[in-house]
């Protein structure tokens, strides 16, 4: 939590006068009993009503100015709140899209949601609070002591007992409840995850009829959290009880001490009722200062989820920085393990690589060396010694059943994420050598799910190429098979799309994301099973675009379609993580049994000829 307080830096200004107003606030409050106390003890007692009213006045302006003052504090304490919270929420958006694959898939999407919008208010709401009654409370309680001895020092002994017993009870309470209402965001985050999942796939409950499992699913966490919240409430509850018995236990003892010291003759009734006030005042800012207490702890407990996420660290280091080198380093050990009489020239490989594409030709555009991936906390490999060259120009289709890594492989190339063991080499190039920006500048990326962005056509098209002008669109429309529904629509380019694209079919939402590729000419285009929405011929004329496009990229193609991949210049076949079979579709259709099960589930065997 206190890392994060570096966002208050530019409310320098506002930090500082906002509590102080707030102590003027307070010193102008503690004289208020004194005030009263001349009224008791001057001018109810000798009849002086000249003196009741100039005194009255006095309290006025005293209420006027603590007025102005609580004023000017709480707008110096928001601003400075808001704008701390407003750079936060920036910082702590800029470092979650700096996180990689493996972290967002391990903290969760609805984790990430909780951080952002709950508990970054409650941090906004702590500094706030903080900000305008962390120092006015215990000044008036001290205060109110010390002013209790300049009126009589034997009554004042009473608030030596009674503020010690007041602080072992807030304080006590405030740490039983701390790791409490850290469970309690926890719980928020288990109730906001079923919410998502609920929201996001409403469509999936209702095709299978499983609301009421669902609502059954939804109560049970939500009354965890309830019983929770209900639990921690209590002992928060138990404040108010506790502090108001002690107080009102002082406030007895002060009014039976302060009755034989007027008796005595010692202290005056004015001052009595002064000490009772100033009693009241300490019980009124022990209670502020509970409540304080229980919105610190809140906003601690957050804060210092906030500061766990901001902790992360991407497992993908940009080439850009010192570690570049070291995985360089790396991968030649690795090298040397696998060729220990060749580890110069696997160190040398890149360079010629990168040399050969520089020549021009048909040279390896994109390298798989013996790669192996191994997802966070997975007990087995995703994808075991992967190992082909496509070259510049080739379309490599890739082919398997559910759950073989076909998807995993194509996440490499961008660096979605990193081999754990060999390389990934982009135009001669380890991928973990180029600076992120360069290397997904290369690549246009086409993931299963059509996600498409509110706004309009022209801006998801954007995505691709800020400055795309209407042509390059409308060509990257053309090659997408896409074109024609565009123009079809009211305002073409500038048709609405909502979040999601859900005013559009899933066919035209696959089209538009080819588009969105397209749009910024990659040298790498990866269609990750992107045209699963799209008939047979809409599939046909948008392989044939693709393959006569002018400078046409290495084209990798996911498909459980085998007509999709039939025609491409290698066939990668994957089963279980592994390359079953790599060739053209003739050559694996005669020698690579998993094709072989593929394609004859897809299309009718040809009947074996008569002897």
């Amino acid at each position: 939590m206190k890392k994060l307080l570096i966002y208050l830096k530019d409310y320098k200004k506002e930090t500082v006068l906002a509590p102080l107003f707030k102590l003027l606030e307070a010193s102008f409050e503690l004289f208020v009993p004194l005030v009263m106390a001349a009224i008791i003890d001057t001018g109810i007692a000798h009849g002086d009503k000249g003196y009741i009213l100039r005194m009255c006045f006095v309290l006025i302006a005293l209420g006027l100015i603590g007025l102005v003052c609580s004023i000017t504090a709480q707008y110096f304490a928001a601003r400075a709140a808001v704008g701390f919270a407003a750079r936060m929420k920036h910082a702590l958006f800029a470092h979650i899209q700096s996180l990689s694959f493996t972290e967002m898939d391990t903290i969760g999407t609805s984790t990430l949601i909780t951080r952002m919008t709950s508990d970054a208010n409650q941090v906004q709401n702590g500094v706030n609070m903080v900000l305008r009654l962390f120092l006015r409370s215990p000044f008036i309680v001290f205060g109110a002591m010390v002013m209790a001895f300049t009126i009589d020092v034997k009554a004042a002994l009473i608030f030596v007992v009674t503020i010690p017993l007041l602080s072992l009870v807030v304080f006590g309470i405030m740490m039983l409840t701390m790791p409490l209402y850290k469970k309690v965001q926890g719980g928020l985050d288990r109730v906001l995850g079923i919410t998502r999942e609920n929201l996001t796939g409403v469509r999936v409950l209702r095709a299978f009829n499983k609301e009421e499992s669902e609502i059954g699913r939804f109560e049970e966490s939500n009354n965890a959290l309830t019983a929770l919240q209900k639990h921690v409430g209590k002992l928060s509850a138990l404040m108010n009880p506790i502090t108001y018995i002690i107080i009102n236990g002082g406030i007895i003892a002060l009014v039976w001490a302060g009755a034989w010291q007027v008796e005595n003759g010692a202290i005056t009734q004015g001052e009595v009722v002064a000490l009772v006030n100033y009693m009241s005042q300490i019980l009124v800012e022990l209670i502020k200062l509970a409540n304080l207490i229980i919105t610190i702890t809140k906003a601690i407990a957050c804060g210092n989820r906030i500061q766990g996420v901001f902790e992360m660290r991407s497992s993908l280091t940009d080439g850009m920085t010192s570690e570049a080198g070291e995985d360089s380093a790396w991968h030649i050990q690795e090298q040397e393990k696998r060729n220990p009489n060749g580890a110069a020239d696997a160190a040398k490989e890149p360079a010629q690589d990168g040399n050969a594409w520089e020549a021009g030709g048909a040279s390896p555009r994109i390298v798989f060396d013996h790669v192996c991936l191994t997802y966070k906390n997975a007990g087995a490999e995703s994808l075991t010694d992967i190992d082909f060259t496509a070259l510049s120009g080739q379309t490599i289709g890739i082919i398997g059943g559910t759950g073989s890594g076909k998807s995993s492989l194509v996440n490499l190339i961008p660096r979605f994420y990193d081999a754990t063991k060999g390389r990934v080499l982009v135009d001669g190039r380890d991928v973990r050598e180029y600076p992120l920006e360069e290397l997904r500048g290369k690549i246009g990326v086409v993931l299963q799910k059509a996600v498409l962005f509110a706004g309009s056509i022209r801006e998801n098209l954007q995505w691709g190429k800020e400055d795309a002008t209407e042509e390059e669109m409308y060509r990257a429309l053309e090659i997408a098979q896409a074109r024609e529904f565009v123009e079809e629509r009211e305002g073409g380019l500038d048709a609405p799309v909502s979040q999601g694209g859900k005013n559009l079919s899933g066919g035209q939402r696959q089209r538009l994301t080819i588009a969105r590729a397209l749009v910024r000419r990659p040298s790498v285009l990866i269609l990750d099973d992107s045209a699963s929405a799209l008939d047979l011929a809409t599939d046909a004329k948008l392989r044939k675009a693709i393959r006569e496009m002018e400078d046409g990229p290495v084209v990798f193609i996911v498909s459980q379609r085998a007509s999709s991949i039939r025609h491409a210049d290698q066939i990668i076949v994957m089963e279980d993580g592994q390359m079953a079979g790599l060739g053209t579709h003739e050559e694996l259709l005669e020698g690579c049994p998993a094709y072989q099960e593929i394609y004859y589930s897809q299309f009718e065997k040809p009947m074996a000829k008569e002897a």
